[in-house]
């Protein structure tokens, strides 16, 4: 059985680096990609996400198990894309996921995809077109979304974490998936 995340991140503060390697290698793709598609820059986004995980390094020993791992770590991505926004005199967190240099970085993070050509040609139509369709959501729907579907967070850490009640985060979630459904709903009617 693979150890709870909170119990690798309390090994990792006992000087474990195995631990960390762990815990990296589980939530890299996912805290990588959830930065890309705020700041749309694959430059920016490496900055941003050694950024996040040099900050984990450092506050290892301070490190208390009050929330779910996820939360604590998405907590401080957010955080630092809060923080660079404020510095660049951007408030609002945006995601413009149409840079070409991104696409393939993202596309290769963790994924089990099937080598046939004409797989990974649907794959990535529909990725692309996930892609514009996120990018039309309000900032704080896309935000909820990426941080349930990319951090695997429950409502209440997302509450938690935003700084919002629950209920207005299920409703940032229902307006982003029916509005998904909307933009996307032809792709479940097609033939497999």
């Amino acid at each position: 059985m693979d150890a709870r995340d909170e119990d690798l991140m309390l090994a990792y503060a006992n000087d474990d680096a195995a631990a960390f390697d762990t815990l990296y290698a589980r939530h890299k793709g996912g805290v990588y990609r959830y930065i890309l598609r705020h700041c749309g820059n694959a430059g920016l986004a490496d900055e941003l996400f050694q950024d996040i995980w040099m900050n984990a390094i450092r506050v290892r020993a301070s490190y208390a198990p009050t929330a779910k791992f996820t939360t604590w770590l998405y907590t401080l991505a957010r955080n630092r894309i809060v923080d660079h926004r404020r510095a660049n005199g951007q408030m609002q967190l945006v995601s413009v996921d149409d840079d070409e240099s991104t696409r393939g970085e993202v596309d290769a993070l963790p994924a089990a995809r099937s080598d046939e050509p004409h797989v990974r040609a649907d794959n990535r139509e529909l990725s692309m077109r996930l892609k514009a369709s996120l990018r039309t959501l309000p900032p704080a729907q896309r935000d909820a979304f990426l941080l349930q579907h990319e951090g695997g967070l429950s409502l209440a850490e997302i509450a938690s974490l935003t700084g919002v009640g629950a209920e207005t985060v299920k409703s940032r979630l229902r307006y982003a998936i029916a509005k998904l459904r909307s933009e996307l709903g032809e792709l479940r009617e097609a033939p497999k």
